[in-house]
């Protein structure tokens, strides 16, 4: 009897594509065929290429069908699981191709995302089965705490949250500072717009960050543990309680693990969206039930943390590697990457780029490499023009540096940071001015207020960008944003007010020319800034359709019907564009620089 598994990909990108829907269709399709005892079908985390969801991938063949609807199970059921031949107009590429002969996988190297999407992340033991909590097992029975440590420290781990700091210096400092409770917090808040790593591994592979922070907590002492995540991540908080009650069921936290002295027990916390409190102090502010709000350090949580006890605090991606270390070895581990940036990272990929989603490459990586091999480059009719990498607080680089190799200390050195890992493309359709002023916005609403550099200097840079793109700003304007970044960075609190002037600091500095443009010239090149375009109507291509002058809510789109041509009367002109959609002859065009 033939026997297939079919995976359904049931993380929240491909949930909201409609797979749960599919697979109830499936379910349907698969009982109505007779087939419930050969076919196996099971929900599982983020795939990766989560533009191309609903995914379902089917084993033996390996074949891989994207974009599947619920109208397509009964063809799928009927024709490939039922007779063995594959739907090609559903498959990703060739006629059944293994996902790692895909271009998009082919250059990855799955250490992090190893099970997300190929295991069930509810079933506790399907983690067992590829290994899960052998490394724990490991660890309590092999090693003592001081060999973890060491183990960590060697294979060269850093932080993947967005500082880069060696892991295993930081277990080292939990170990030896003195008090009592010790407590280790995993901090999944997750705020970067466009940025799902935390959250793609929370629902595709849970266990693993369990067993990262069981295996942290024995080596620097607690017996206690929270997982801080934000609460708009519902799909991740219902698998975290389930894997929290399954792993409590089969004593693998709770007391006296493996029947040996140690105890770890693990409690879920939810946050409420404030972006500051990704940043350590905050989030331990907010776990005491307190204002998320920074506070300076030293002390540092190391120390004086959770209820000011010492606390290590590592990010979901970094308890996720933890276990890889123990069962391949620090040599294993460190052979990824390069001399300073160890291991794999984690990415969100968006933007303008053919192939969005997750990926998992090795640190070292070009930009290059990553948005054209992996992402497939920009769509056609686009050019590249930037990568803004770091989420808010990152840079903005241009097509001149996409050879940069992707580790921390290269990033730095062209003014930006790895962060947490999101990644946006931007193509020649996006005005760099604008896109500084958009990150800049939400780093403003996000600063607690606590410090005045933050609060008051991000508001002051704000409303010269905002100058700016209405076509008021002026030369001096550019000194002045880059003499006020500079000082928000060295003066502020926490590290969002330390970083958030990056957009604007890295576009200045590689576009610099779309700042003089909309000063000099009063004109956006890109077209996007409102004030700073205008439309007309080329009057050998108006054909006089009369759809200008009805989609026109101000009435600035003027002519007689079957009389061409056509004008905008600049004056009432609010430039929504409504004439520019309506037309089907192109005969308005969309202009940079003002006129009227």
């Amino acid at each position: 009897m033939r026997r297939l598994q079919v995976l359904l990909c049931s993380g929240s990108a491909c949930q909201s594509a409609g797979a749960l829907e599919l697979k109830k269709a499936l379910v349907e399709a698969i009982a109505e065929l007779g087939l419930t005892e050969e076919v196996q079908l099971v929900e599982t985390g983020c795939m990766g290429p989560c533009e191309l969801g609903p995914i379902v991938l089917v084993y033996p063949e390996g074949a891989y069908y994207v974009r599947v609807k619920p109208e397509d199970a009964r063809e799928i059921a009927e024709e490939h699981f039922l007779k063995g031949r594959p739907v090609r107009r559903l498959l990703w590429a060739g006629p059944a191709p293994e996902p790692r002969t895909i271009p998009f996988f082919a250059r990855q190297r799955k250490v992090v995302l190893a099970n997300c999407g190929q295991i069930d992340p509810e079933r506790i033991e399907e983690y067992i089965a590829v290994g899960g909590y052998e490394a724990l097992a490991k660890v309590l029975t092999q090693m003592t705490p001081e060999a973890v440590i060491a183990e960590v420290t060697r294979a060269g781990l850093r932080g993947r949250g967005g500082a880069g700091f060696p892991t295993g210096k930081k277990w080292q400092a939990v170990r030896e500072a003195p008090g009592r409770p010790k407590y280790v917090v995993c901090n999944g808040d997750e705020g970067d717009p466009g940025a799902f790593m935390d959250r793609a591994v929370l629902e595709g592979d849970p266990h693993s960050v369990l067993e990262g922070m069981a295996i942290a907590a024995y080596a620097v002492g607690a017996e206690k543990g929270y997982i801080y995540v934000r609460a708009e991540y519902p799909l991740a908080v219902k698998r975290l309680e389930v894997a929290i009650a399954q792993a409590r069921k089969l004593g693998l936290l709770g007391p006296r693990i493996f029947d040996t002295d140690f105890s770890f027990d693990v409690e879920l916390r939810m946050g409420a969206g404030a972006f500051v409190c990704g940043e350590e102090t905050a989030l331990i502010a907010s776990i005491e039930g307190k204002r998320g709000e920074p506070r300076p350090r030293p002390p540092y949580p190391a120390t004086s943390g959770l209820f000011g006890k010492p606390t290590l605090i590592n990010n979901v991606e970094t308890f996720a590697n933890i276990r890889h270390i123990i069962l391949q070895g620090a040599d294993w581990f460190s052979q990824m990457g390069t001399a300073t940036s160890k291991g794999t990272k984690v990415f969100a990929l968006a933007g303008q780029v053919r192939n969005t989603g997750l990926v998992e490459v090795p640190m070292g990586i070009t930009l290059r490499e990553l948005i054209f091999d992996i992402g497939g480059g920009v769509p056609e009719g686009r050019k590249f023009k930037a990568v803004q990498i770091g989420g808010p607080s990152g840079g903005c680089l241009p097509e001149s540096l996409l050879d940069v190799p992707i580790d921390y200390e290269s990033l730095k050195q062209y003014g930006a940071i790895m962060g947490s890992g999101g990644v946006i493309v931007l193509d020649d359709s996006s005005c760099m001015v604008n896109v500084a002023k958009f990150f800049l916005e939400f780093t403003a609403d996000e600063s607690c207020g606590k410090c005045v550099p933050c609060r008051v200097g991000l508001r002051i840079m704000l409303g010269i960008l905002e100058r700016i793109v209405r076509g008021e700003g002026n030369e001096g304007d550019l000194s002045r944003l880059e003499e006020l970044g500079k000082l928000i960075q060295t003066t502020s609190l926490c590290g969002l007010g330390q970083t958030a002037p990056n957009p604007v600091l890295s576009t200045l500095r590689y576009f610099r020319d779309e700042y003089l443009a909309h000063i000099r010239d009063k004109a956006c090149p890109a077209g996007v800034c409102p004030d700073l375009i205008h439309y007309e109507v080329q009057p050998d291509l108006c054909r006089a359709c009369d759809l200008c002058r009805r989609a026109c809510p101000t009435g600035a789109a003027q002519g007689i019907p079957r009389h061409p041509p056509y004008r905008i009367v600049q004056e009432l002109c609010i430039r929504c564009g409504a004439c520019l959609e309506a037309c089907p002859f192109g005969a308005v065009v969309k202009l940079p620089g003002r006129k009227g």
